[in-house]
C-alpha cells in the first residue's frame, strides 16, 4: 500500500511540475504581445515620438553626441534609472532589474552622418550639413521605449538589463571602444536592432550566422608633375593614372573575386585641382572595401594596395595608400549566434506571428555591432518600417531619408521582449557566462 501511495505522489509532483512549466511558457509568450500594446498606448507612443524629433533636430556626428547622451541620461533619471556616463567618450550605459545575473544586454548607436538634409518639414536637421540619415535617431528612442516596458515590469525580470547607448558607429567603431570599456564584462548575450526600409511595418527580418559584412576605407595619394592644360607633355599627370587606377580597382571583383564569394569595392572620393587649365601634382582617391569572409577581406585590402601603386608607376607616378586603421577601424563580418537566432525567432514570432518573420539573405553593407559578436554572442535583425500604401521610401544615407515613427512601438518592444524573454529562460543562453553575479 505505500508503495502504491508512493507511486501516486510522484505521478502527482509530474504532473504539477508539467502543469507550472506549460502554465509558465504560455505566460512567457504573451509578453511580447503585452509589450507591443503598452508601447502602442497613444502618451507612450507620443513619448517616443517626441524624443525621436529631438533627436533629430540635433544630430551630432560620432563622438561627438553630447547633446544626446544627455537627452538619454535626463530621460533615464526620470524612469529612476542607474546609469554610467561618460562610456567610450559620449556613451551611456544604463541597468535594469536585479542587478545580479544573468546578465544581458540591449544596444542602440546614437550617431548622425555629415550629410545636408533635403527633405522639408517641421523637425528637420537644424544643423547645417549634418542629419540622421540611417535611423540613429529612431534606435536610442526604441531603447528609451524599452527601458521604460523593463522598468514598469521590473519585478519580472530575473536578472539584469544592460542598456547600451553607443556613440559612433558611423566608421568610428564606437562598439569597439564599449567593449574595451569593459562593461559588458559577464554579459550573455547581446541584441541589436536596426530599421529598414525594405521591409513593411510590423514586419522583422534576420537570419542565422553570416549577416552583414566586415568593411575596411582606403585612400590613396597619386603624385605627378603638375602643369598646364595645354602642354601635357611636360607634366605626369595624376588625374589620368586615378582614372586608371578606378578602373583596375573594379577588375578586383569582375575578374578576381569568386562570383560566389561576394566583395565590393567602390571609390567614392576624387580631389585633384581646382583649376579648369591646371594639370595638379597630386590626386586623393578614397573609398571603402567589402567582403563575407574574413580571409577575402584580407586578400581584397592586398590586392587593393598592390593594384594602386602598380598602377600608378606604369602612369609613372607614385602613390601612397593608407587603410586609416587608427582613424576607422576595419569592422568584421556581422554573424549572428545560432542559438540566440531560434531564441529571437520564436519571442518576435510570438509579437508578430510567423507571416512577419522574414529571412533575410546576407548583405553588404556592414555593422560595427560585431565587435560585440566578437566578445559574445550576439543577434543582429531589421525592424520594418516601410507603409505600403505610400511610395518607397529612400535608403538610408540619403538626404532623403525618413524614418515612419510608427515603427518605435514595434522596436522598442522587441527590445524589452528579448531581454524579458531571455532573463526568464535559461536554455535560451548559448553559454554560461550568465553565471558569474557581477559586471
Amino acid at each position: 500500500m505505500s508503495f502504491c501511495k508512493l507511486v501516486s505522489f510522484v505521478l502527482i509532483l509530474h504532473l504539477l511540475n508539467s502543469c507550472l512549466i506549460s502554465c509558465s511558457s504560455n505566460e512567457s509568450s504573451q509578453i511580447p504581445k503585452k509589450f507591443l500594446s503598452l508601447a502602442k498606448r497613444d502618451d507612450f507612443f507620443d513619448w517616443m515620438v517626441g524624443i525621436r524629433r529631438r533627436i533629430h533636430e540635433n544630430p551630432e556626428l560620432g563622438y561627438e553626441e553630447v547633446e544626446t547622451s544627455k537627452l538619454v541620461r535626463t530621460e533615464l533619471e526620470k524612469m529612476g534609472v542607474s546609469y554610467k556616463y561618460p562610456v567610450a567618450v559620449t556613451g551611456v550605459i544604463g541597468y535594469v532589474g536585479t542587478g545580479h545575473a544573468p546578465f544581458v544586454a540591449l544596444r542602440a548607436d546614437m550617431d548622425a552622418l555629415p550629410i545636408q538634409e533635403m527633405v522639408e518639414w517641421e523637425h528637420k536637421s537644424k544643423i547645417p550639413g549634418k542629419m540622421h540619415a540611417c535611423g540613429h535617431d529612431a534606435h536610442p528612442t526604441m531603447l528609451l521605449g524599452a527601458a521604460k516596458l523593463l522598468k514598469e515590469h521590473q519585478e519580472e525580470l530575473q536578472g539584469t538589463v544592460i542598456l547600451v547607448f553607443q556613440p559612433a558607429e558611423e566608421g568610428g567603431a564606437g562598439a569597439k571602444k564599449i567593449v574595451e570599456a569593459g562593461v559588458l564584462e559577464n554579459v550573455g548575450a547581446i541584441f541589436g536592432i536596426h530599421v529598414s526600409n525594405l521591409l513593411g511595418l510590423g514586419q522583422v527580418s534576420s537570419r542565422e550566422g553570416l549577416l552583414m559584412a566586415g568593411s575596411g576605407r582606403f585612400k590613396a595619394k597619386i603624385s605627378g608633375k603638375g602643369g598646364h592644360a595645354a602642354l601635357p607633355q611636360f607634366a605626369i599627370d595624376p588625374v589620368l593614372a586615378a582614372s586608371n587606377v578606378i578602373l583596375s580597382l573594379q577588375h578586383l571583383v569582375s575578374r578576381e573575386a569568386d562570383p560566389l564569394d561576394s566583395q565590393v569595392v567602390t571609390v567614392a572620393k576624387f580631389e585633384g585641382s581646382d583649376a579648369f587649365n591646371v594639370i595638379p601634382d597630386s590626386v586623393t582617391i578614397g573609398g571603402t572595401f567589402r567582403a563575407l569572409s574574413p580571409e577575402s577581406f584580407e586578400q581584397l585590402k592586398q590586392r587593393i594596395e598592390q593594384v594602386i601603386t602598380t598602377q600608378a608607376s606604369v602612369n609613372m607616378c607614385n602613390a601612397t595608400v593608407d587603410f586609416l586603421e587608427d582613424e576607422t577601424p576595419p569592422f568584421p563580418p556581422t554573424e549572428n549566434n545560432k542559438a540566440l537566432h531560434l531564441f529571437y525567432e520564436n519571442v518576435s514570432v510570438d509579437m508578430l506571428g510567423i507571416e512577419n518573420y522574414v529571412e533575410t539573405r546576407p548583405v553588404m553593407v556592414s555593422e560595427d555591432f560585431a565587435f560585440y559578436q566578437k566578445e559574445m554572442p550576439g543577434h543582429f535583425s531589421f525592424v520594418g518600417m516601410q507603409n505600403k500604401s505610400h511610395s518607397p521610401m529612400a535608403n538610408p544615407h540619403s538626404p532623403y531619408f525618413e524614418v515612419n515613427e510608427e515603427l518605435l512601438p514595434y522596436g522598442a518592444s522587441l527590445l524589452a521582449s528579448l531581454a524579458t524573454r531571455y532573463l526568464l529562460e535559461p536554455s535560451s543562453s548559448p553559454n554560461k557566462s550568465y553565471i558569474k553575479d557581477e559586471l
